[in-house]
């Protein structure tokens, strides 16, 4: 088998990739991806969310070495291992990131990176639908693949949610991806008419219906590499091993987990940790695994005095009700992420831009299912954005087949706690206004009784979850930055005919959620791919507040 470009991974860049380098037709393009069908209620139903995130079948199923600092915990790390990759799990949040998160990637060595050279691909990827709500189209697509809409928003706490904010005295944003981020407003999603819009619905499926488009499902064991030049992808395929060759280019976009670990498996990367596995060394990055960033977050929640929450439908018959509703009309509560209003606000003055972020819930349940024992409830998703702490991905054996090893170093700086201490302080904060006092009962977790720095700290080191943001293991920089792993074209430094496209180029993490600018990486790597011209910058000038450098709100 072969074909021009093989993609390593149908995930959220890899689909976009698979589009668009097959779009005029010039070219075939291969995508091998390990994991199954994407076909099912679980993952195409919006509200069940929950449970693809915790199904083996569409799940790598990693998690973290012990986190020493925060208790020795194991974090779940879930990866997609699905057609649409984590587009097909995740939470549907649709965040592109703040402009001065990409500002920092160019001015950090990737050249071409900055705002004004991303938001066209933006643009280009999406068709927004603001729903009737007022938003800027100059800064939003209208004929992209991707569908981005907004929830209803019919439940009273969601608006008590951006009041409070409000009235504690934040701006109030009508769009936190167009000019202004930030703010308190309604939350985006990848929902299109009532179902999970994944890479897989809004690249990879009309992608395949083109001649020049082939999908195979085989684990990627190695790149394999001849004189310095990637020709094709070993992998096992239906009990059998084959090489499937590339005549132009293979693009790794198998995550920011398997990404290094397929560059490792092929000889690329730090020269002392191959040696350890016995693994020929083709090119000494030693950039590869290092710099694993994430997003760690806690859940706020308070007891509801008025029944009005999604408990109410927390039993199997409402549940039934409710799937019933959405298979046959696609409509409901089934057709929502239910997360439907949001914040990003900076942590004190001086801060030039938000560096926390709230999702906003109404019901008080956990990832895994597990709903507050005290029922009617509700809670905000909160974290800091920009940890200084960075952890790695690195080789647990030479064999393919076993996991590799993820240390993400949670919390090893001090700014880390400070920040942190601050999300929580101010949001008790938020939820004392009064907006929110025909709702607020009492405070569920962390409970009023933990105040001081220790008390918050012991509940942080206890309950922080990730928020599944993994990024930044094979970061793009300046060609002769001995810790980078890909140049500004994606292109790995030191091989011919390979590139790595996905959140692992990420030079740092960007603000929310990562399933929208991992999509633009793809969307924007296939120009570079294929020699195009990249679309015309864009002169836009995103709001900061006027007062930064001396006012938090």
């Amino acid at each position: 088998m072969q074909a021009d470009y093989v993609i390593i991974g149908a995930g959220s860049a890899g689909c976009a990739l698979a589009y668009r380098l097959s779009e005029d037709g010039r070219h075939s393009v291969l995508v091998i991806e390990h994991g199954g069908s994407d076909v099912g209620p679980f993952i195409q139903m919006p509200a069940a969310l929950s449970y693809p995130m915790n199904m083996s079948r569409y799940d790598w199923g990693y998690q973290s070495e012990p986190e020493p600092h925060l208790g020795n915990r194991r974090l779940a790390t879930p990866r997609g291992k699905v057609i649409g990759g984590s587009s097909s799990i995740n939470g549907m949040v649709f965040v592109r990131g703040h402009a001065r998160d990409f500002d920092h990637w160019a001015e950090s060595g990737a050249t071409g990176w900055a705002y004004g050279d991303v938001l066209p691909y933006f643009n280009r990827m999406e068709s927004w639908h603001d729903g009737g709500h007022r938003g800027d189209s100059a800064w939003r697509g209208q004929s992209g693949p991707l569908h981005v809409t907004r929830g209803p928003r019919s439940n009273p706490l969601f608006h008590a949610f951006v009041e409070a904010g409000a009235q504690a005295g934040y701006p109030v944003t009508g769009d936190y991806n167009g000019e202004q981020q930030e703010g308190f407003g309604p939350m985006e999603q990848t929902v299109w008419k009532g179902r999970r819009w994944s890479a897989a619905n809004a690249y990879l499926r009309p992608a395949l219906k083109r001649a020049n488009v082939t999908l195979i499902r085989a684990f990627a064991r190695r790149v394999e590499i001849t004189e310095g030049r990637a020709t094709g992808v070993e992998v096992d395929r239906g009990g059998r091993r084959e090489v499937i060759r590339a005549q132009r280019e293979v693009i790794i976009a198998a995550s920011s987990i398997n990404s290094p670990k397929l560059l490792m498996l092929s000889g690329i990367g730090n020269a002392a940790h191959l040696a350890e596995h016995g693994i020929p060394l083709v090119a000494d990055r030693p950039g590869v695994g290092q710099n694993l960033q994430d997003h760690l977050e806690v859940y706020f929640q308070f007891a509801s005095k008025q029944k009005i929450t999604l408990y109410r439908h927390w039993n199997l018959f409402s549940k039934a009700m409710i799937g019933a509703q959405w298979l046959f009309t696609k409509t409901g509560l089934g057709a929502s992420n239910q997360f439907e209003s949001a914040a990003f606000i900076r942590s004190r003055a001086g801060v030039e831009y938000p560096d926390i972020q709230y999702h906003f819930l109404p019901i008080a349940v956990r990832y895994d299912g597990k709903v507050a024992s005290e029922g009617h409830g509700f809670q905000a998703h909160v974290g800091p954005m920009r940890s200084p702490s960075r952890g790695a991905v690195t080789l647990a054996s030479g064999d393919p087949s076993d996991a590799p090893k993820i240390v993400f170093n949670y919390m090893s700086q001090d700014q880390d706690w400070e920040d942190f201490r601050a999300c929580l302080r101010l949001t008790r904060e938020i939820f004392a206004q009064p907006a929110f006092a025909p709702f607020v009962k009492h405070e569920i977790q962390p409970g009023a009784n933990l105040q001081s720095d220790d008390e918050l700290d012991g509940f942080i080191r206890e309950h922080a979850e990730s928020a599944y943001h993994p990024c930044g293991t094979c970061r793009m920089g300046a060609a002769d930055d001995p810790m980078a792993v890909v140049d500004p074209d994606c292109r790995v430094i030191g091989v011919d005919g390979l590139r790595v496209a996905d959140s692992s180029i990420f030079p740092r993490i960007t603000n929310g959620n990562l399933n929208g600018p991992s999509i633009m990486v793809g969307e924007k790597a296939s120009d570079h791919i294929l020699g195009r011209d990249r679309l015309p910058r864009s002169n836009a000038t995103p709001w900061l507040h006027p007062d930064w450098q001396t006012q938090q709100r």
